[in-house]
């Protein structure tokens, strides 16, 4: 498919990010030497101009031109209580003079921090339940009929900004990623990205097939399963091919997640966590996550460890965000 970057061109968006795209490609010299090769380098999407940067700017755009089009006015969302994407969600909305509305899930702390206490600076109008379930969806639903009948129009934003028509801002990401790599004058071998709710890797793996790209994308789950991350990208990747009326198609077994490196669970930091925060930042300057990029890295080191890139590999990490989490944890960090 070599003419596919006309399709990316025609796309719809709303623009959230003045001076975010493209996000730098930065080599990482120093971590390469201390791990051995192969050759790394970071795609700073934590650089996206919106709230403190992420991965959800690229998707936003297109959710919020939809919900211009639909002429909404207020915004909601839902996420865990230390949600980026909600974060951003409600920095976009006050970006675009829209009112921001965020269920949050989990017991509302007595002292709100990291992106939490970023919701409240923007003013958002916060909801908090105790725990996922169809009553999350429920209630959500009652939220918008409460605002229509104010006579509002509400646009409702899922999980992660995941959806097949959002899948093509990660393929804008490939194809920002390909011109850069093709100023170095080396072959990309593989990317690597956090995988939560799937549409980062499923957008890479839609722009890699439009593109003809040979890499390898290579997701770390931070709370899925293998089998339930890759059928996820499977539904997003099928569905936006569908939508453009394109044939192309995966299947699960075209997914590669690692899963192994949730161990504990999600935003539970472990030893492998902490020490591959302080590797990059001590060799790069270059602050990672607690909850995404951390395990990202930690796959990544492992790998490299056990031998299954070559030393003249290039590899390309995906700086998904997620910075104010790093101020939750400054118990455990402040330790090291």
């Amino acid at each position: 498919m070599t003419n596919n970057s006309l399709i990316l061109e025609r796309l719809h968006k709303q623009k959230l990010c003045f001076s975010g795209f493209p996000t730098p490609l930065q080599k990482m010299p120093r971590l390469s030497k201390v791990l051995g090769g192969p050759r790394l380098f970071v795609k700073r999407d934590d650089m996206t101009d919106l709230a403190y940067g992420g991965n959800k700017a690229r998707k936003l755009e297109f959710l919020f031109a939809d919900a211009k089009n639909n002429g909404a006015d207020v915004m909601i969302s839902v996420g865990a209580i230390q949600s980026n994407c909600a974060c951003m969600v409600a920095s976009a909305s006050r970006r675009l003079g829209m009112k921001p509305v965020l269920v949050l899930v989990g017991k509302e702390p007595e002292v709100p921090d990291g992106n939490l206490l970023l919701d409240k600076l923007l003013s958002a109008d916060i909801h908090f339940l105790d725990d996922y379930g169809p009553h999350v969806d429920e209630y959500i639903n009652k939220l918008a009929n409460e605002y229509r009948a104010k006579g509002h129009c509400p646009y409702v934003i899922p999980a992660g900004a995941s959806a097949p028509f959002t899948v093509p801002g990660y393929a804008l990401a490939m194809e920002e990623l390909i011109n850069q790599f093709k100023k170095t004058g080396e072959k990309m071998d593989a990317v690597v990205c956090a995988c939560g709710t799937g549409g980062t890797q499923a957008g890479l793996i839609f722009g890699a097939k439009l593109l003809d790209v040979t890499a390898k994308i290579l997701g770390v789950s931070v709370f899925a399963t293998r089998a339930d991350a890759s059928n996820t990208i499977v539904r997003l990747v099928n569905g936006a091919a569908e939508l453009f009326d394109l044939d192309l198609s995966i299947a699960p077994d075209d997914v590669a997640v690692f899963d192994e490196y949730i161990k504990e669970g999600y935003g539970i930091l472990n030893k492998d966590v902490t020490q591959a925060l302080k590797l990059v930042a001590e060799t790069e300057g270059i602050f990672i996550d607690p909850v995404y990029t951390g395990k990202a890295m930690v796959m990544l080191m492992d790998q490299i460890k056990k031998g299954n890139f070559n030393k003249d590999d290039n590899i390309v990490f995906f700086h998904t965000g997620g910075l104010p989490a790093l101020f939750l944890y400054r118990s455990e960090l402040g330790k090291i």
